[in-house]
């Protein structure tokens, strides 16, 4: 096994307090959140209260002003934990980020210092039923109206959708200037005519709270606005490399997880309970699995030290996302057939994580998107090789 030389003594004290928090607070519970749909608003303000949200937001705006690796830690200690209620990583890694680095000094100062606690939670709104990977096309309308915009619209598949205190909502304020006329604003969810719908069934992330929002004629301020009118796509596009590396993150981790968990349950096996070619089958698929998942590790923790520097290309984020999460659904796939009849019951860790991967694939751009980004550039680039 490759050693991992990102992480400081600091970073793994980090890592050893996120693992606590995890299993005094989290795991105990987490089953039943899955039940009811969302976890406790409680839970966030214990989150922030233990430092574990937002580590990377500056100190004057209410944050400890650490660096990235923290958040990093976090995400691998809930992926390993099997956590995926708590949408922890849509509001640290999205929409903090997103006003960290292109809100006003008063957006900055008047929502991260609560989020940075986790009395604040905040959602992204950008899929719409006809516009998912394709922000260019969405149709929710904020039409400038004096010092305001009114906005009208629907999103759909939006994590935090109920807790939500304010939404990061991907607008279009020029209907005909393509990616130039989309834009974005703090919609906070008082707001009249912000209307939280129905909470969505999944296949997998069942306790995380994912909803449908509605907004009918909701009057937000100019000042709401984040980065200038027609500036959300490039925004949004700027960011996407760090939301693509959190997809890898959680998936790298996961997969470790998954394939410890299953050599654990084939050394509880009697020798006696199989024959040797089967055991020398399972050996062949873990060696090959093993393989992958280090492969996975060494490109995803390129790609993080990548993002420290500021060096992390759209083309990588796209490719490691691709890789990783393509990666974590063959392992849960095929180390779920160690389990059994048992791996398939929602009440094991290898059922439930079976069920999770899968928007691995979908969420950040789907793996379709990934490919298209790749192979443009690869056309691309042979064309401009002379």
């Amino acid at each position: 096994m490759f050693k991992r030389d990102l992480f400081s003594q600091q970073h793994e004290a980090f890592r050893a307090h996120a693992r606590r928090f995890i299993a005094q607070r989290i795991t105990p519970f987490h089953r039943a959140w899955e039940e009811a749909g969302e976890v406790p608003r409680e839970v966030w303000a214990a989150a922030g209260e233990a430092g574990l949200l937002c580590c990377s937001v500056p100190v004057e705006y209410g944050g400890p002003g650490l660096d990235y690796l923290h958040n990093v830690v976090f995400y691998e200690e809930l992926g390993r934990a099997g956590v995926t209620a708590p949408g922890f990583m849509i509001h640290v890694d999205m929409v903090s980020s997103y006003l960290t680095v292109f809100g006003s000094e008063e957006q900055k100062k008047r929502w991260l210092p609560g989020m940075v606690r986790g009395q604040i939670i905040g959602a992204l709104g950008i899929t719409e039923p006809h516009a998912g990977s394709d922000v260019k096309a969405i149709r929710t309308r904020a039409v400038r109206d004096g010092d305001d915009y009114i906005i009208d619209g629907q999103k759909t598949f939006i994590s935090n959708g109920r807790l939500c205190d304010f939404v990061m909502l991907a607008t279009k304020t020029d209907s005909g200037a393509g990616a130039h006329g989309v834009s974005l604003f703090v919609v906070e969810a008082t707001r009249a005519g912000f209307i939280k719908g129905r909470k969505l069934p999944k296949l997998g992330l069942r306790g995380q709270d994912t909803s449908e929002l509605f907004f009918e004629g909701v009057r937000v301020p100019a000042g709401n606005l984040v980065g200038g009118e027609g500036r959300g796509f490039k925004v949004m596009m700027h960011k996407l490399a760090q939301e693509r590396l959190a997809q890898a993150i959680r998936s790298t981790a996961v997969c470790e997880a998954v394939i410890g968990w299953t050599i654990e349950r084939l050394a509880q096996q009697t020798l006696e309970e199989e024959s040797a070619g089967e055991r020398q089958s399972a050996q062949f698929t873990l060696a090959e699995l093993q393989t992958d998942i280090v492969v996975a590790r060494v490109m995803t923790d390129r790609c993080i030290e990548q993002f420290i520097a500021d060096q992390l290309s759209d083309i990588d984020a796209a490719m490691v996302k691709m890789y990783v999460t393509n990666l974590h659904c063959r392992v849960v796939d095929e180390c779920l057939q160690f389990f059994g009849e048992q791996g398939y019951s929602l009440d094991s860790a290898i059922g439930r994580a079976y069920a999770d991967a899968r928007i691995g694939k979908i969420a950040g751009g789907a793996i379709e998107v990934m490919k298209h980004l790749i192979g443009r550039d690869l056309v691309a680039g042979r064309k401009a090789t002379p």
